[in-house]
């Protein structure tokens, strides 16, 4: 039978080899894609990664990725949870901070992705002004550090519970109000995978 430490460390493994593509592909997109759509508003939106003229949904890359980042940080949490803190905090941060980063996705990305598109379209659904779409757009860059930000912590964080040594002490059990949280937590993130999947 696989030890905690064995299962711990195979699932930080996992955070590592889709955090690094991730948080590359998210400065891509950031720099690069994001870069020539939001430069000058609404003429630019056209070049948005979205519709007929993009063969590829960003989205085909990132969802997957995120979802084994996700798969991974939790793993590594649930198998690692009764190590001391000064270890365990590195497991919480690929999988709170992926998980914070998909509900930031969802309620403020998600909508502005669907208005800046509608409006670079000129689609009946357009709700928004040209001025709109420019404070839009630079409001969708200045978010978007926040989840460059993020992935790199749920990279870096795995990554540096790697390079330390296994604690050999347990943490002693936590109280009946810390178990309830986290199972709580662990029924949340699964409805909210469930909610995510079906609304892709």
């Amino acid at each position: 039978m696989a030890s905690r430490e064995g299962i711990t460390r195979a699932f930080l493994w996992l955070a590592v080899l889709a955090g690094g593509p991730l948080l590359g592909a998210k400065l891509f997109d950031l720099l690069v894609l994001a870069g020539a759509w939001s430069a000058h508003p609404p003429a630019s939106l056209a070049m948005m990664p979205y519709g007929k003229a993009w063969p590829v949904d960003t989205g085909l890359f990132f969802v997957p990725f995120s979802a084994g980042m996700l798969i991974a940080g939790f793993g590594a949490l649930i198998a690692g949870w009764r190590t001391p803190w000064r270890y365990r905090w590195l497991l919480c941060l690929p999988s709170i901070g992926i998980l914070l980063l998909l509900i930031l996705t969802v309620v403020a990305f998600w909508p502005m992705n669907a208005a800046l598109y509608y409006h670079g379209i000129g689609s009946t659904k357009d709700t928004i002004t040209d001025a709109q779409s420019v404070a839009m757009a630079q409001r969708w860059v200045a978010l978007d550090w926040l989840r460059v930000v993020g992935a790199t912590a749920a990279f870096v964080a795995p990554l540096k519970a790697l390079t330390l040594p296994w604690p050999q002490v347990a943490a002693p059990r936590d109280p009946p109000l810390v178990r309830g949280a986290l199972a709580l937590t662990l029924l949340g993130v699964a409805a909210f995978i469930v909610w995510f999947v079906l609304n892709l």
